[in-house]
């Protein structure tokens, strides 16, 4: 089974930036999607206000970086087709 990186979990976010019209993700900007690192976990993290407002997009809070990636990947294939 392959090592799952952060670097891997980056990509898949920022394909999801370029498929919801984000050029350039950020904290302060609605609509940018972030990975967030607490706990020993990862989470993935939707700005949803202009001044840093986050929703946990799964509400599973932090999880491992292979459970994550797996959810992302599913996420991905929805908004894809």
């Amino acid at each position: 089974m392959e090592r799952i990186t952060e670097a891997m979990i980056e990509r898949k976010i920022k394909r999801i930036n370029e498929l919801k019209g984000v050029k350039d993700p950020a904290w302060n900007i609605p609509g940018s999607y972030l990975l967030s690192c607490q706990y020993g976990g990862y989470s993935l993290d939707l700005i949803s206000t202009d001044c840093g407002g986050i929703k946990d997009v799964f509400s599973c809070g932090h999880v491992p970086k292979r459970d994550l990636f797996n959810r992302i990947n599913a996420y991905l294939a929805g908004m894809e087709n």
